[in-house]
């Protein structure tokens, strides 16, 4: 039996007791075990409980005993599941819990459903500290305070990153962060109103600060805080932060990491949007399929590298910052791993099959959906599974697990060998018919691509058209091949306006030429200009006007 669904009255003397069914003898009455394992099943994953079924101590067989008085029995169950001093909540209806035979004799058959996120914690008793319990394997385990404080957080209606901290200001909050991410908006929103406002209010409109009603001072919210804020002053709210990027490209037993980005270097500021822009690019780096033209488009943003962005956003949206261990990002010679403290808020299968979208952080969400990381229409882990297995033929990975009385969530996205199918990527796209794949790129073979004039010059499948001829690139700051260079450009210099020409050509691998181009064409449309002297002046971005 893999679910709940999955089990067969007919069979089970056959099964053995596991993560998703319990039998107990009852004949003295119902055992106060049974809430227990009630509990477990309503904070797990669900589960079904049998009365009337005894365990062999010996070999874990189930035999049947029968009940004596089955309907007394029946009416003490609905009595006490509907008494708030034995159990918190009933979050069963009448056909979950059922009369029934088994060779001959009577049993009580309690399907337990999953509770859904604002029922629970559903415990014994009136202490949910004391009274909170999950299934692990074949037993039902007392939960932790960490867990129950994270299922008492997520029952709120409101997604505890709306909260607001009154107890700082918007200096905690990095300029440069806000600067990056304003940037963005602006190329992706170029004629949202958003963009006239100044930082303060553009800040209250994304629901990074609100106002607190009983001063009429602004504050950060928690999501503001975790995208914008400086690495320390998030400590000081979350003492168990920790963003980790971790790369290893060689194998071996005695394999070292050999790129590794972490939130508390000191070297940058170490919140979210920051360790997005700074970890996605490098996920995406060697991805080794084509872009493709559609139309006089080219779509620099595959699905693959959709895939990964959306992982990686999927892992930050769905943290419990306040849990340990950290928020974990691994990329490999197999695949990549994403892995954050918190399990899902939704069971595994809506998460995957249904499309179900219940983000922890959901303002953070909505926050990153405004440029473009995320998608909130709730597809996010539905595409991802669908991408991953038509490029690579096998399925992602997607677990909760429970170690120290901590949750954590890992996805895996391995190769297991394969090679990504190109032919079956296309018809990820809504018109596979009309595209044409840009042939022999240095992308695609996972290489430094030489330049031109500041665009890669190739020439496309079947056409022998070469790019820049009535040819135009849809702008795309999401990861780093595969964006515009122009963006590339900018959010460079939004970062450091030191930089000279040649530092420019150098950090973005491109040739000087074509980044004589891309500056002379930015400042031709007031997005950048030069302040001093060519050697002691600096470059200013223009793009919030």
């Amino acid at each position: 039996m893999d679910t709940p669904s999955s089990f067969s009255l007919e069979l089970l003397t056959t099964y053995k007791e596991n993560s998703l069914l319990e039998v107990k003898s009852a004949r003295g009455g119902l055992p106060n075990s049974l809430w227990e394992s009630y509990s477990a099943f309503a904070n797990s994953e669900g589960g079904i409980i049998v009365l009337g079924v005894k365990e062999n101590a010996k070999d874990g067989s189930l035999y049947v005993e029968g009940l004596d008085d089955v309907h007394k029995l029946m009416k003490d169950f609905w009595n006490m599941v509907n008494n708030r001093q034995k159990v918190s909540c009933n979050i069963l209806t009448d056909s979950m819990a059922v009369l029934d035979k088994i060779e001959g004799k009577d049993v009580i058959v309690i399907r337990v459903p999953r509770a859904e996120r604002t029922s629970r914690p559903v415990y014994v008793g009136s202490d949910p500290r004391t009274g909170t319990y999950r299934r692990n394997f074949e037993g039902d385990y007392h939960c932790s305070i960490d867990e129950v404080s994270l299922m008492i957080r997520d029952s709120a209606l409101v997604t505890d990153d709306n909260k607001l901290l009154t107890d700082i200001d918007v200096s905690v909050f990095c300029p440069d962060t806000v600067k990056s991410y304003r940037n963005i908006f602006k190329l992706i929103r170029q004629n949202h109103l958003w963009n006239k406002e100044d930082d303060a209010m553009f800040l209250r409109r994304i629901g990074a600060v609100r106002e607190d009603k009983d001063t009429g001072k602004f504050h950060p919210t928690v999501a503001g805080l975790l995208m914008f804020g400086y690495e320390y002053e998030i400590t000081a709210v979350f003492p168990n932060y920790f963003l980790d990027y971790q790369e290893n490209r060689t194998n071996g037993i005695y394999a070292r990491w050999t790129d590794r980005i972490t939130s508390q270097s000191g070297d940058w500021s170490g919140n979210v949007f920051d360790f997005l822009l700074r970890v996605i690019p490098k996920l995406q780096a060697d991805l080794k399929v084509p872009f493709m033209f559609k139309g006089n488009h080219l779509d620099e943003d595959t699905p693959l590298h959709k895939t990964v962005r959306e992982a990686t956003v999927n892992m930050l949206a769905n943290a419990d910052f306040y849990g340990r261990r950290g928020v974990v990002v691994q990329k490999g010679v197999d695949g990549f791993r994403f892995a954050n403290p918190g399990s899902m808020r939704v069971s595994l299968t809506e998460a995957i099959q249904d499309s179900a979208s219940d983000p922890r952080n959901g303002v953070m969400m909505k926050m990153l959906a405004m440029v473009k990381y995320g998608e909130r229409a709730g597809s996010g882990l539905q595409g991802i599974f669908k991408t991953w297995q038509s490029v690579y033929h096998c399925a992602p990975k997607l677990e909760v697990t429970t170690s120290g009385g901590v949750d954590r969530t890992t996805l895996t996205l391995g190769f297991e060998g394969h090679q990504p199918d190109i032919e079956a990527m296309k018809l990820l796209y809504d018109n596979p018919d009309e595209l044409i794949e840009v042939s022999d790129t240095p992308e695609s073979k996972g290489e430094s691509k030489g330049e031109s004039n500041g665009e890669t010059n190739y020439i496309t499948k079947n056409t022998g058209q070469s790019k820049g001829e009535g040819i135009s690139v849809e702008p795309n700051p999401l990861h780093s091949n595969g964006e515009s260079n122009r963006i590339r450009v900018i959010r460079l210099l939004s970062d450091n306006g030191n930089l000279t020409l040649p530092e420019i050509a150098d950090k973005l691998q491109l040739s000087l030429g074509g980044v004589e181009k891309i500056v002379r064409q930015l400042k031709k449309e007031g997005k950048l200009s030069r302040e001093g002297s060519t050697k002691a002046g600096k470059w200013i971005v223009k793009l919030e006007d």
